[in-house]
């Protein structure tokens, strides 16, 4: 890659316009994620383990100086019906949304989804009262 084309790749908003057509390997479950399979051109998670960096301030920018590994912490439904995935970075604390990709992992998704029932933050007995109120 000359230069020229090198300073074209990193400046900013690039990402936003261009596909991320690069292979990686995730740091969290050490698989190969291939751009592909993706559903679009912009592949931003492990499809495995959901995991993903921290790059980014402003979707596309890749000006986040902290690096830290985003951990998928629930899912939420945008309008029109799209599930997306909210991240938070370890390191930093930092949220940030997601669109799902077409191969997501749908367990690992409906885990996360269904961790506020698993785990409701009062005892489960607690609700027989209520309702019997």
């Amino acid at each position: 890659m000359n230069r020229e084309n090198k300073q074209i790749q990193y400046e900013k908003g690039y990402y936003k316009n261009h596909p991320c057509d690069k292979t990686f390997v995730c740091k969290v479950c050490g698989r190969t994620v291939y751009p592909d399979g993706a559903g679009s051109g912009h592949r931003n998670h492990c499809p495995n383990c959901l995991h993903s960096l921290h790059l980014d301030v402003e979707p596309g920018d890749r000006s986040a100086d902290c690096g830290g590994i985003m951990e998928p912490v629930a899912v939420w439904v945008r309008k029109g019906g799209e599930w997306a995935i909210i991240h938070r970075c370890r390191r930093c604390g930092a949220l940030s949304s997601n669109r799902i990709a077409a191969d997501d992992n749908p367990f690992k998704l409906m885990s996360i989804a269904m961790k506020p029932i698993a785990q409701p933050p009062f005892p489960p007995e607690r609700m027989e009262e209520m309702s019997a109120l």
